[in-house]
């Protein structure tokens, strides 16, 4: 996610006239929260992080006031608080604070570009406001649908007649929800996720919904997103100096998507394409320093660039080099392997040597000439490798690199030092 909370994404929702709970930022007068609490009854603060940042709620990262001096005092606490969640620290800079929306019913709903269904697919349930992970299948509704005719009012209608949603709330959602399809479609986003959405009642006793957090993620290569004119430090969330350097190549063609797992790992792996970026990140665990994916037919400048940020910032801690991906449809290997195997040898020249071991795993056009180069890169360099092709199954070539970084840490880096003659660099 690049963005989360209703600080942007009230202004984003504006787009697609989805009405919104009444926010107020970091910056607010005494007067303005005031005047919020005496509207609303009671306010909600919450910390500003920058990306995705979730179980916020149930670490006790909001607050809740029915006066002043009350939401003055969570401001103070909670605007530069820590949040750990599971080996994601992020820090805050800044509150809101969220008019509060009275209402029996919240909603849950996002849309998504699912790989399962290869199509955009709205999720829908009517007990939102929880983790929709911890919700019987039956309460959720996970509906396909075609890009090319939208978000229709009979998709939404139908899905919650499916999930016995309470009829007081079908009309309303019906009507408002097929609008976010635009906002989705025509700034270029890959997630849009709205939870809660609160039915709240007018005098009447009709129920309008009430967008009370947002988060959202684009994909930074589709250009529509910059019609939206957002702040660029939207898109930095707590980068480190490696991040800022890979995402300043970003081009419309290839992939440079890169996020520090453990600037303490061992196995430096860089990746091409999205499935083999999931199963090494989950089969490495914190062995792995980054999680990255750089398909798309890069070409050969941009490789190089990538590939030489990779290692000035990672390779001296490294005991493994594991270049990984699944078999290519149209990216060229040899291109890709000979700007990374012109990196290793340009860094190895400007830096000097450093023990590590060399695992490729890949498949695709041009591959024999690919893997080739970096053989000979390899010898000259007189660093170890192990060279697999698309007929290995990638989950082993994975248990492999794990074996070999296993045995660097007992020893091996040592051995490779001495083949090197240099001293054995420790691994931090």
């Amino acid at each position: 996610m690049q963005i989360t909370g209703m600080l942007h994404g009230s202004r984003l929702l504006q787009f697609a006239d989805f009405p919104t709970a009444e926010i107020l930022g970091p910056d607010a007068s005494e007067e303005a929260i005031k005047d919020l609490i005496e509207r609303h009854g009671s306010v909600f603060i919450k910390p500003l992080f920058k990306g995705g940042v979730g179980k916020k709620g149930k670490a006790g990262l909001i607050g809740r006031a029915k006066d002043l001096k009350t939401a003055l005092a969570e401001k103070e606490r909670l605007y530069f608080v820590e949040h750990r969640h599971g080996n994601q620290v992020a820090k805050a800079n800044g509150v809101t604070f969220e008019g509060a929306v009275p209402a029996e019913h919240e909603v849950y709903f996002s849309i998504t570009d699912s790989t399962e269904f290869r199509a955009p697919t709205m999720t829908l349930t009517h007990m939102g406001g929880v983790d929709i992970e911890e919700l019987d299948k039956a309460q959720i509704a996970r509906i396909p649908f075609d890009p090319l005719t939208g978000l229709k009012a009979f998709v939404v209608a139908n899905a919650l007649a499916d999930i016995g949603a309470p009829k007081q709330v079908i009309s309303p959602l019906v009507q408002h929800l097929p609008r976010l399809w635009e906002l989705y479609h025509d700034f270029g986003m890959n997630t849009l996720e709205l939870n809660p959405i609160r039915m709240r009642p007018d005098r009447r006793g009709r129920l309008t919904p009430v967008a009370c957090d947002f988060k959202c993620g684009f994909d930074r290569d589709d250009p529509r997103w910059h019609r939206l004119n957002l702040p660029a430090h939207l898109f930095a969330a707590d980068y480190s100096d490696f991040e800022q350097e890979i995402n300043q190549l970003r081009t419309h063609q290839g992939q440079s998507d890169v996020y520090v797992i453990n600037d303490q790992g061992t196995i430096l792996a860089p990746t091409f394409g999205g499935g083999a970026n999931s199963l090494v990140t989950e089969m490495l665990g914190d062995d792995a320093i980054i999680s990255s994916d750089f398909g798309g037919n890069p070409p050969y400048e941009k490789m190089k660039s990538v590939a030489s940020i990779c290692f000035k910032h990672w390779l001296r801690q490294s005991n493994v080099l594991f270049i990984i991906g699944g078999k290519s449809n149209n990216t060229d290997i040899f291109e890709t392997f000979r700007a990374m195997a012109d990196a290793l040898r340009e860094h190895f020249g400007t830096h000097g040597p450093t023990p590590l071991y060399v695992v490729v795993g890949r498949g695709g056009p041009n591959l024999v000439r690919g893997m080739g180069v970096l053989r000979d890169t390899c010898e000259a360099l007189g660093l170890p490798y192990r060279l697999f092709g698309f007929d290995s199954a990638m989950s082993e070539v994975v248990d492999y690199a794990r074996e070999v970084n296993e045995w660097m840490k007992a020893g091996g880096r040592e051995a490779v030092a001495a083949r090197l003659r240099i001293a054995p660099t420790a691994t931090v």
